[in-house]
């Protein structure tokens, strides 16, 4: 899909990218090639065939980070089959108040099938989290990118956050998926354990209140709680990348699932 991606150039938005598409021009390849493209003058051609040279050289690269900045943020599921072998799946548990008044009490990641959780108290740190976001190529989250990462940038002053972030909540609307994650993971049949389908944000916040209140098992509770949530986010970005393909992608392109 990546490959495909015409909107990262100046003046082509959708609709020209989808005409560019429908011509033929299915890839940057085969833009390249073309000496001359209907609607696009020759100096503006000039122009975006050294757009899209950087382009390709920094994919050569595997560099993420230069198409976080030239890719909006809703395209961001475009660099998903590229990207997504080295993609940080990341949720967070918090005191329930705001990011200014309250704490991070646990951060899940997960990634190439490993799940790590940080707990506040132990070894959850600035310089933790900035590592595992520095190993990555894509932040996958689930309303993250206004909850999550806002809420850890307040609370862990100078975290930075420089690789594109494909945000499954906002994803899931785009296709006409409504609700919260365990919401879409009963419509799409995503699975976790029994003892924790009637968990909420809330009780995550009394189970961190147990813990400190001497309960060990609310820990391993929540602990589970925030893994599952983790965890589920791999299988709906899959699903939500074939259904975006499918909907905003060019027409030859085959889903990954």
């Amino acid at each position: 899909m990546l490959t495909s991606t015409f909107v990262h150039l100046k003046g082509i938005g959708p609709s020209t990218e989808r005409r560019l598409w429908e011509s033929g021009i299915a890839d940057w390849a085969t833009f390249l090639r073309e000496p001359n493209l209907p609607g696009i003058s020759p100096s503006r051609k000039v122009l975006y065939d050294v757009d899209l040279a950087a382009a390709q050289e920094q994919l050569d690269r595997r560099n993420a980070r230069y198409f976080a900045d030239c890719l909006h943020t809703r395209d961001h599921w475009r660099l998903f089959p590229t990207f997504g072998p080295r993609a940080l799946y990341l949720d967070i548990e918090t005191t329930g108040l705001s990011a200014r008044d309250g704490q991070v009490t646990l951060v899940g990641l997960y990634r190439q099938g490993r799940m790590r959780t940080l707990i506040n108290g132990d070894d959850l740190s600035r310089d933790v989290i900035q590592e595992e976001l520095d190993q990555a190529d894509l932040l996958i989250t689930f309303f993250g990118s206004v909850f999550d990462i806002p809420y850890l940038q307040a609370c862990f002053k100078g975290l930075r956050v420089s690789i594109p972030h494909f945000d499954l909540c906002f994803a899931a609307r785009r296709v006409g998926l409504q609700g919260g994650l365990k919401h879409i993971e009963r419509e799409l049949d995503i699975a976790r354990d029994s003892d924790l389908l009637t968990l909420d944000g809330m009780e995550a916040v009394r189970l961190w209140h147990q813990y400190h209140a001497g309960d060990e098992a609310a820990l391993d509770q929540l602990v589970r709680y925030n893994a599952a949530d983790t965890r589920n986010l791999e299988p709906l970005a899959d699903w939500l990348y074939d259904r975006l393909s499918l909907r905003y992608g060019p027409p030859s392109l085959t889903p990954a699932g």
